[in-house]
Protein backbone atom coordinates (compact mmCIF):
# COMPACT_ATOMS: atom_id res chain seq x y z
CA UNK A 1 0.00 0.00 0.00
CA UNK A 2 2.89 2.38 0.69
CA UNK A 3 3.79 4.05 -2.63
CA UNK A 4 7.36 3.87 -3.89
CA UNK A 5 9.62 6.65 -2.70
CA UNK A 6 10.45 9.47 -5.07
CA UNK A 7 14.03 8.21 -5.22
CA UNK A 8 12.82 4.75 -6.27
CA UNK A 9 10.87 6.40 -9.08
CA UNK A 10 13.82 8.55 -10.08
CA UNK A 11 15.42 11.61 -8.55
CA UNK A 12 15.34 13.24 -12.00
CA UNK A 13 11.64 13.90 -11.35
CA UNK A 14 12.72 16.52 -8.83
CA UNK A 15 14.84 18.40 -11.37
CA UNK A 16 13.47 21.23 -13.48
CA UNK A 17 15.27 22.58 -16.53
CA UNK A 18 15.71 26.28 -17.19
CA UNK A 19 13.38 25.97 -20.16
CA UNK A 20 10.63 24.32 -18.09
CA UNK A 21 11.03 26.99 -15.43
CA UNK A 22 10.83 29.79 -17.99
CA UNK A 23 7.69 28.38 -19.59
CA UNK A 24 5.91 28.07 -16.24
CA UNK A 25 6.79 31.66 -15.36
CA UNK A 26 5.89 33.25 -18.71
CA UNK A 27 2.64 31.45 -19.59
CA UNK A 28 0.33 33.44 -17.29
CA UNK A 29 2.06 36.70 -18.19
CA UNK A 30 1.43 35.99 -21.86
CA UNK A 31 -2.26 35.23 -21.23
CA UNK A 32 -2.58 38.45 -19.20
CA UNK A 33 -0.95 40.55 -21.93
CA UNK A 34 -3.08 38.87 -24.59
CA UNK A 35 -6.28 39.93 -22.84
CA UNK A 36 -5.27 43.59 -22.90
CA UNK A 37 -4.29 43.44 -26.57
CA UNK A 38 -7.64 41.93 -27.53
CA UNK A 39 -9.55 44.29 -25.22
CA UNK A 40 -7.80 47.31 -26.78
CA UNK A 41 -9.24 46.34 -30.17
CA UNK A 42 -12.60 45.35 -28.58
CA UNK A 43 -12.18 41.75 -29.73
CA UNK A 44 -14.18 40.48 -26.78
CA UNK A 45 -14.55 36.81 -27.60
CA UNK A 46 -10.79 36.14 -27.80
CA UNK A 47 -10.36 38.49 -24.82
CA UNK A 48 -12.68 36.31 -22.74
CA UNK A 49 -10.79 33.19 -23.86
CA UNK A 50 -7.54 34.85 -22.79
CA UNK A 51 -8.97 35.35 -19.30
CA UNK A 52 -10.08 31.71 -19.19
CA UNK A 53 -6.50 30.74 -20.02
CA UNK A 54 -5.21 33.18 -17.40
CA UNK A 55 -7.40 31.68 -14.68
CA UNK A 56 -6.09 28.21 -15.46
CA UNK A 57 -2.45 29.23 -15.89
CA UNK A 58 -2.31 31.10 -12.58
CA UNK A 59 -4.21 29.40 -9.77
CA UNK A 60 -4.18 25.91 -11.25
CA UNK A 61 -0.76 25.88 -12.89
CA UNK A 62 2.12 28.32 -12.28
CA UNK A 63 0.98 29.53 -8.86
CA UNK A 64 0.57 25.91 -7.84
CA UNK A 65 4.27 25.29 -8.48
CA UNK A 66 5.17 28.41 -6.49
CA UNK A 67 2.98 27.23 -3.60
CA UNK A 68 4.88 23.94 -3.41
CA UNK A 69 8.23 25.58 -4.26
CA UNK A 70 8.89 22.88 -6.85
CA UNK A 71 10.69 25.10 -9.37
CA UNK A 72 13.69 25.47 -7.02
CA UNK A 73 13.84 29.23 -7.47
CA UNK A 74 15.59 31.52 -4.98
CA UNK A 75 13.19 32.02 -2.09
CA UNK A 76 12.74 35.75 -2.74
CA UNK A 77 11.94 35.11 -6.42
CA UNK A 78 9.46 32.35 -5.61
CA UNK A 79 7.63 34.57 -3.07
CA UNK A 80 7.52 37.51 -5.46
CA UNK A 81 6.28 35.39 -8.37
CA UNK A 82 3.63 33.75 -6.20
CA UNK A 83 2.28 37.16 -5.21
CA UNK A 84 2.54 38.72 -8.67
CA UNK A 85 1.08 35.76 -10.56
CA UNK A 86 -1.97 35.45 -8.32
CA UNK A 87 -2.49 39.22 -8.39
CA UNK A 88 -2.97 38.90 -12.15
CA UNK A 89 -6.25 37.21 -11.21
CA UNK A 90 -6.97 39.55 -8.26
CA UNK A 91 -6.21 36.86 -5.68
CA UNK A 92 -3.77 36.64 -2.76
CA UNK A 93 -1.03 34.14 -3.55
CA UNK A 94 0.13 33.67 0.01
CA UNK A 95 -3.40 32.96 1.19
CA UNK A 96 -3.53 30.32 -1.52
CA UNK A 97 -0.34 28.75 -0.18
CA UNK A 98 -1.62 28.54 3.41
CA UNK A 99 -4.96 26.98 2.46
CA UNK A 100 -3.60 24.69 -0.24
CA UNK A 101 -0.93 23.16 1.98
CA UNK A 102 -3.65 22.63 4.58
CA UNK A 103 -5.64 20.86 1.84
CA UNK A 104 -2.76 18.44 1.34
CA UNK A 105 -2.44 17.80 5.06
CA UNK A 106 -6.11 17.27 5.93
CA UNK A 107 -8.21 16.37 2.89
CA UNK A 108 -11.00 15.20 3.10
CA UNK A 109 -11.81 16.71 6.51
CA UNK A 110 -13.56 19.83 7.81
CA UNK A 111 -10.10 21.17 8.74
CA UNK A 112 -9.46 21.57 5.00
CA UNK A 113 -11.02 24.93 4.00
CA UNK A 114 -10.14 24.47 0.33
CA UNK A 115 -11.22 20.89 -0.24
CA UNK A 116 -14.15 20.40 2.12
CA UNK A 117 -16.78 21.51 -0.49
CA UNK A 118 -15.90 18.35 -2.43
CA UNK A 119 -17.10 16.26 0.47
CA UNK A 120 -20.54 17.87 0.42
CA UNK A 121 -21.48 17.54 -3.26
CA UNK A 122 -21.88 19.63 -6.40
CA UNK A 123 -24.45 22.12 -5.15
CA UNK A 124 -22.58 23.03 -1.95
CA UNK A 125 -19.47 23.51 -4.09
CA UNK A 126 -21.38 25.79 -6.48
CA UNK A 127 -23.00 27.77 -3.66
CA UNK A 128 -19.67 28.27 -1.91
CA UNK A 129 -18.18 29.87 -5.04
CA UNK A 130 -19.09 33.57 -4.61
CA UNK A 131 -17.44 33.80 -1.18
CA UNK A 132 -14.80 31.13 -1.74
CA UNK A 133 -11.81 33.46 -2.11
CA UNK A 134 -12.91 35.66 0.81
CA UNK A 135 -13.39 32.60 3.02
CA UNK A 136 -9.98 31.21 2.09
CA UNK A 137 -8.27 34.55 2.67
CA UNK A 138 -9.91 34.90 6.09
CA UNK A 139 -8.89 31.39 7.10
CA UNK A 140 -5.35 31.85 5.82
CA UNK A 141 -4.92 35.17 7.59
CA UNK A 142 -5.99 33.63 10.89
CA UNK A 143 -3.70 30.61 10.54
CA UNK A 144 -0.75 31.99 8.58
CA UNK A 145 2.66 32.89 9.96
CA UNK A 146 3.50 36.59 10.54
CA UNK A 147 5.56 36.80 7.33
CA UNK A 148 2.70 35.26 5.35
CA UNK A 149 0.23 37.68 6.87
CA UNK A 150 2.41 40.61 5.81
CA UNK A 151 2.39 39.33 2.25
CA UNK A 152 -1.39 38.86 2.44
CA UNK A 153 -1.91 42.43 3.64
CA UNK A 154 0.13 43.76 0.73
CA UNK A 155 -1.74 41.55 -1.74
CA UNK A 156 -5.12 42.59 -0.31
CA UNK A 157 -4.12 46.26 -0.59
CA UNK A 158 -3.17 45.80 -4.27
CA UNK A 159 -6.48 44.05 -4.99
CA UNK A 160 -8.48 46.72 -3.15
CA UNK A 161 -6.68 49.51 -5.03
CA UNK A 162 -7.43 47.84 -8.36
CA UNK A 163 -11.10 47.37 -7.52
CA UNK A 164 -11.40 50.96 -6.26
CA UNK A 165 -9.85 52.32 -9.45
CA UNK A 166 -12.17 50.17 -11.57
CA UNK A 167 -15.25 51.47 -9.70
CA UNK A 168 -14.17 55.11 -9.73
CA UNK A 169 -12.58 55.52 -13.15
CA UNK A 170 -14.60 52.77 -14.89
CA UNK A 171 -12.27 52.04 -17.80
CA UNK A 172 -14.14 49.51 -19.91
CA UNK A 173 -11.31 47.00 -20.36
CA UNK A 174 -10.50 46.95 -16.65
CA UNK A 175 -14.15 46.65 -15.60
CA UNK A 176 -14.68 43.73 -17.97
CA UNK A 177 -11.49 42.13 -16.66
CA UNK A 178 -12.59 42.48 -13.04
CA UNK A 179 -16.00 40.95 -13.78
CA UNK A 180 -14.43 38.05 -15.68
CA UNK A 181 -11.76 37.12 -13.13
CA UNK A 182 -14.11 37.57 -10.17
CA UNK A 183 -16.87 35.53 -11.78
CA UNK A 184 -14.39 32.91 -12.96
CA UNK A 185 -13.00 32.44 -9.46
CA UNK A 186 -16.49 31.47 -8.28
CA UNK A 187 -16.15 28.20 -10.19
CA UNK A 188 -12.89 27.17 -8.54
CA UNK A 189 -14.62 25.01 -5.88
CA UNK A 190 -16.29 23.02 -8.65
CA UNK A 191 -13.47 22.81 -11.18
CA UNK A 192 -10.46 22.42 -8.89
CA UNK A 193 -12.04 20.69 -5.89
CA UNK A 194 -15.33 18.94 -6.57
CA UNK A 195 -14.50 17.61 -10.04
CA UNK A 196 -11.17 15.91 -9.27
CA UNK A 197 -12.06 14.95 -5.68
CA UNK A 198 -15.72 13.95 -5.81
CA UNK A 199 -16.59 10.65 -4.14
CA UNK A 200 -13.28 10.79 -2.29
CA UNK A 201 -12.56 8.09 0.28
CA UNK A 202 -10.35 7.92 3.34
CA UNK A 203 -7.68 5.89 1.52
CA UNK A 204 -5.02 8.19 -0.05
CA UNK A 205 -5.51 6.34 -3.34
CA UNK A 206 -9.18 7.38 -3.21
CA UNK A 207 -8.60 11.07 -2.50
CA UNK A 208 -8.88 11.75 -6.21
CA UNK A 209 -9.36 9.56 -9.24
CA UNK A 210 -6.77 8.15 -11.62
CA UNK A 211 -7.09 9.82 -15.02
CA UNK A 212 -5.41 8.64 -18.19
CA UNK A 213 -5.70 9.82 -21.77
CA UNK A 214 -3.89 11.54 -24.60
CA UNK A 215 -5.57 14.71 -25.81
CA UNK A 216 -7.39 15.92 -22.69
CA UNK A 217 -4.32 15.66 -20.41
CA UNK A 218 -2.24 17.48 -23.05
CA UNK A 219 -4.90 20.20 -23.36
CA UNK A 220 -4.81 20.74 -19.60
CA UNK A 221 -0.99 20.68 -19.51
CA UNK A 222 -1.08 17.30 -17.71
CA UNK A 223 -2.84 18.75 -14.68
CA UNK A 224 -5.24 15.79 -14.87
CA UNK A 225 -2.54 13.82 -13.02
CA UNK A 226 -4.00 14.97 -9.74
CA UNK A 227 -3.67 11.73 -7.80
CA UNK A 228 0.02 11.67 -8.65
CA UNK A 229 0.36 15.22 -7.38
CA UNK A 230 -1.30 14.37 -4.07
CA UNK A 231 1.05 11.44 -3.58
CA UNK A 232 4.18 13.39 -4.65
CA UNK A 233 3.60 17.13 -4.11
CA UNK A 234 7.34 17.75 -4.35
CA UNK A 235 7.30 17.06 -8.12
CA UNK A 236 6.86 20.10 -10.38
CA UNK A 237 3.98 20.13 -12.85
CA UNK A 238 6.21 19.81 -15.96
CA UNK A 239 7.25 16.37 -14.66
CA UNK A 240 3.80 15.04 -13.78
CA UNK A 241 3.40 13.05 -17.01
CA UNK A 242 6.66 11.18 -16.48
CA UNK A 243 5.72 10.63 -12.84
CA UNK A 244 2.39 9.12 -13.93
CA UNK A 245 4.07 6.80 -16.43
CA UNK A 246 6.45 5.47 -13.78
CA UNK A 247 3.61 4.94 -11.32
CA UNK A 248 1.35 3.03 -13.73
CA UNK A 249 2.77 -0.43 -12.85
CA UNK A 250 2.33 0.25 -9.13
CA UNK A 251 -1.24 1.53 -9.64
CA UNK A 252 -1.99 -1.65 -11.61
CA UNK A 253 -0.71 -3.80 -8.75
CA UNK A 254 -3.02 -1.93 -6.37
CA UNK A 255 -5.97 -2.76 -8.63
CA UNK A 256 -6.70 0.93 -9.25
CA UNK A 257 -8.68 1.27 -12.50
CA UNK A 258 -7.96 4.40 -14.54
CA UNK A 259 -10.66 6.70 -15.88
CA UNK A 260 -9.91 6.91 -19.59
CA UNK A 261 -10.15 10.34 -21.19
CA UNK A 262 -9.90 11.05 -24.94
Amino acid sequence: MTPPSIHELGADLLRVTNWQRTVVILRPLLAFATYWIFAYFHWWIPAVLAVVALMFLTYTSSSHDYVHRTLHLPRWANELLLAATELLGLRAGHAFRVTHLQHHRHFPAPEDPEGFPACRGLWPALLSGPLHQVRLFTWAFRHGQPAERRWMLAEAAAIAATLAYAMLARPLSLCVFVVLVTGGAWFYPVMTVWWPHRDAGANPLEHTRLFRGRWVPALFLHHTYHLEHHLYPMVASPNWRRLAQRLDPWFARQGLPPILLP
